[in-house]
């Protein structure tokens, strides 16, 4: 079996709460952006994929845990999965619980093209503070970016900036990272000063406001590939733009 380079959603937004129906909205809003996708099977304890002939029902009855276990679109050969995570307040900005919204997907043309409506339909959905879509290879980067950590003492990778780890991050609107498309709520644009029309010309060629008032950013036309030196550049860019993504400042706004 080849290895196949993957796409991966990650969404943050306030915690579920009781006959919460942001789950429900959160997985039709990835099927009406990709053409044909079904995530209507659920996956079991030894990763099989068990079908949910009553899907809202399931994930109704999820909430209750403060999350929903993980939906596929039961085709091991493509695989596309999706699942939400309760992140205690003790681990996430502000000591305020969330929710973490976290789907993996192909890197292939369909979901390339089809990525920014992703991001934007989910996160929408969920009423996200922000969120991205990153290819696997950036997710390492980030990782590595997010400290400090010991055994970790030549800093960042690549020449990018230390990322503080959430629990040091003051608000929760604030995004901890940058991805290849990312998704800021009309709060978390606010606090991070975007947009600004003398500033931010490269970026609003690549970018769409959403319904709530909120934007959708791309950083590069193709998928983020920090082993490309113009795309570096650009993450670069973006980063030394917005200091206070990471937490590096405090809010602006």
């Amino acid at each position: 079996m080849t290895n196949r380079a993957e796409l991966h959603l990650h969404v943050y937004a306030p915690a579920l709460t009781v006959d919460d129906g942001r789950p429900l909205a959160a997985v039709e809003g990835m099927e009406r952006a990709i053409p044909g996708l079904r995530l209507a099977w659920r996956v079991s304890d030894s990763g099989r994929p068990v079908a949910l002939p009553e899907r809202a029902a399931w994930l109704a009855k999820s909430v209750a845990d403060g999350e929903f276990g993980m939906l596929c679109n039961g085709d091991k050969s493509y695989p596309v999965t999706m699942d939400g995570q309760r992140l205690s307040a003790r681990s996430s900005p502000g000591g305020e619980p969330q929710l973490l919204v976290h789907a993996q997907l192909p890197q292939d043309e369909p979901v390339i093209a089809a990525a920014v409506d992703m991001l934007e339909n989910v996160a929408e959905g969920v009423r996200a503070r922000w969120g991205v879509v990153a290819p696997g290879p950036v997710r390492l980067v980030i990782a590595e970016q997010t400290g400090p950590k010991l055994g970790n003492p030549d800093g960042p990778p690549l020449g990018l900036p230390m990322l503080k780890l959430a629990w040091n991050i003051r608000s929760p609107r604030v995004p901890q990272y940058l991805g290849w498309i990312n998704y800021w709520s009309a709060a978390a644009a606010e606090a991070i000063g975007f947009p600004d029309p003398s500033r931010d010309a490269e970026l609003l060629a690549r970018a769409r406001r959403t319904a709530s008032g909120g934007w959708v950013v791309k950083l590069t036309e193709a998928p983020l590939d920090v082993e490309d030196p113009a795309h570096l550049e650009a993450l670069k860019r973006a980063y030394a733009r917005f200091p206070g993504i990471g937490g590096r400042i405090e809010e602006t706004a």
